[in-house]
């Protein structure tokens, strides 16, 4: 399999090496199966969740169980299980597509089918035992039990192994008893089962561990009231205690102390899936903003006719289409990289697990990148309804708060912006990305003289990779020089890795979005992605400004003098382009397309 391996970009390598389009994969190479089930999952979403907006809106928390319930008897909460444990069994870009059309229709449905279907079930199926599989996921695949996690406590949250629960084992060894208080448990008003992380004894790790909860019989389980939250409003969110909690040994999760493994690993599928389940609610959000719009009229003139207007609706379309390219793009990515190991003999656990570790940084990036996105999309969503925008009447306000916790699950953003770059380097550092020959080569680069040839730009996107592939430099030269200035320390100087992760994720979104327009204007002909390829265009226009922003934050940071001047002049040498776009008529191009489908059309 050593070629299969060799045609797969390993995680962060995109960072150091060219991708061509045709091995991207896009929405627009979806099998007849997935788009089958694209169109279940979304006529489920209407009935079931959009069809029941003012419900969920007045804190119906029954309404959000009974629909899970709906979801698991239809197989959704079952797409990623094994067949063999009630599951459907399918791959990760069909996992991804039903987590995105299940969750734009409501914030408090997405977060409890996010919790359920991922921490909720995952470490049982990666992690868990034969017998444990057996009889967990068996009633988790199909909805008939429901599952939340126990991770974060009132003094651990991003810390998450700092936790002060504790698993005490019994005299003769057959079970422990856990004592400590869990915070934000999404799903607890109507679980039937939680995985706790505890500790045992001094242990540096947390510890896993399967406990089941009948309200009937607690077994020194107790809820606290619903939290009161600015959105999400029917997700039930409660705190538990456990006061001397029994759980017998065999359902200690994994190994003593594996607990911590188990929480990294069950956020990185969090994060690519939380990207996944801001997608299309920018896409019913653009849409209902552009509908509106159209409706409305001000001065004698539909006010999507007005510039302002365009432009919000033009980036909304932009940001949406860049999000989608950049999620299945590396859920393919994984999908391939699990089948490559399973072909190699890796078991299907193992398998799936060191395909999502492989690619964290993507994941990193997309949970970042998206999140801020579907927030944005939701504010310049109650922008374009005006007074309408801000009141509960309209979708918006709802779409907006629910917006805002994506933000900030699965890792804060700011976490996820230091892990990235983090991560990258720990890549470097194991020979899994080579980025000190190229950080090295645009060392060299910054001391030898430009060319000043006029290059032939003829072909489609000819500058825009050429702009890509200067962005890289950017980030190769801003991050190379911050780690030979400071070394094992780098890691305390947050600015300066948060100014990192910005150009990372900026380059890794605008490539992905370039490649999806490069490879369907191949196929379909440009005339016919004439909007896409607008698009592609925009989006690099604004990655490029924001990375030549935090490009020169960074570097103005940490060097001073010749270096500073020479750095300087290397980032504005890499964010210069040789024919500037015309965003205004970009922005304008997507904007009629827009109104002339009076739909989001790409």
């Amino acid at each position: 399999m050593e070629t299969t391996e060799k045609d797969i970009l390993r995680g962060g390598q995109f960072l150091v090496k060219e991708t061509v389009c045709e091995d991207v994969f896009t929405p627009e190479d979806f099998s007849e199966e997935q788009i089958m089930m694209k169109e279940a999952v979304k006529e489920f979403n209407e009935r079931e969740i959009i069809a029941h907006r003012d419900r969920f809106e007045a804190k119906d928390y029954k309404l959000t169980e009974q629909v899970m319930k709906k979801a698991g008897e239809l197989g959704f909460l079952g797409v990623a299980v094994p067949e063999q444990y009630g599951g459907m069994g399918m791959g990760f870009v069909s996992t991804m597509l039903t987590c995105e059309y299940i969750s734009s229709g409501n914030g408090s449905l997405s977060t409890a089918f996010g919790a359920h279907t991922g921490i909720g079930t995952m470490p049982i199926t990666l992690y868990g035992t034969e017998e444990q599989k057996q009889k967990y996921v068996t009633k988790l695949a199909t909805g008939e039990w429901m599952g939340a996690y126990c991770l974060t406590e009132p003094g651990a949250g991003s810390d998450a192994n700092s936790g002060k629960t504790t698993a005490t084992i019994s005299a003769d060894g057959s079970s422990y008893r856990i004592n400590g208080q869990k915070m934000w448990i999404s799903n607890a008003g109507f679980c039937n089962m939680m995985i706790v992380f505890a500790r045992i004894e001094n242990d540096k790790n947390i510890t896993g561990f399967i406990v089941e909860y009948d309200s009937g019989k607690p077994n020194g389980i107790t809820l606290g009231e619903e939290e009161r939250k600015l959105g999400i409003r029917a997700s039930s969110t409660r705190q538990v205690f456990f006061n001397d909690t029994v759980v017998p040994s065999e359902n200690m999760l994994s190994v003593r102390g594996g607990g911590f493994k188990i929480a990294v690993n069950a956020l990185n599928v969090g994060r690519i899936k939380l990207a996944a389940a801001c997608i299309d609610s920018q896409r019913r959000i653009t849409e209902m903003a552009l509908k509106y719009a159209m409706e409305r009229k001000q001065f004698k003139t539909s006010i999507a006719d007005f510039g302002a207007i365009k432009s919000k609706l033009a980036e909304m379309a932009t940001n949406t289409y860049a999000g989608e390219a950049a999620s299945y793009r590396a859920s393919k990515n994984i999908e391939d990289r699990i089948a490559m190991r399973i072909a190699e003999g890796n078991s299907h656990q193992e398998a799936e697990l060191k395909g999502v570790e492989e690619y964290a940084i993507e994941c990193s990036i997309l949970k970042v990148t998206v999140s801020e996105d579907v927030q944005s999309c939701a504010d310049e969503g109650i922008q374009i309804y005006g007074g309408m925008g801000f009141s509960e009447e309209a979708p918006m306000e709802a779409a907006w708060r629910d917006a805002r916790i994506s933000r900030i699950y699965e890792g804060t953003n700011e976490i996820n912006k230091m892990l990235s770059v983090g991560m990258l380097i720990k890549k470097a550092m194991k020979g899994h990305v080579d980025l000190l020959g190229p950080a090295t080569a645009v060392a060299d680069n910054l001391m030898g003289i430009p060319s000043f040839d006029t290059p032939d730009y003829s072909e489609l996107f000819a500058e825009e990779k050429e702009m890509i592939s200067k962005l890289k430099k950017v980030f190769l030269m801003v991050a190379g020089s911050a780690i030979q200035k400071f070394g094992p320390d780098l890691e305390k100087h947050q600015q300066l890795l948060m100014a990192a992760a910005n150009i990372l994720n900026e380059v890794y979104m605008a490539e992905s979005t370039i490649l999806r327009a490069e490879k369907n204007a191949k196929r379909f002909g440009e005339d016919a992605q004439e909007g896409q390829i607008a698009m592609a265009k925009l989006y690099l226009y604004n990655a490029v400004d924001i990375v030549e922003k935090n490009g020169r934050e960074g570097v103005v940071s940490f060097s001073e003098g010749d270096e500073q001047r020479m750095l300087l002049m290397g980032l504005k040498r890499f964010t210069k382009y040789t024919n500037y776009p015309n965003v205004i008529a970009l922005r304008n191009l997507i904007a009629e397309k827009l109104k002339a489908e009076n739909k989001y059309c790409f």
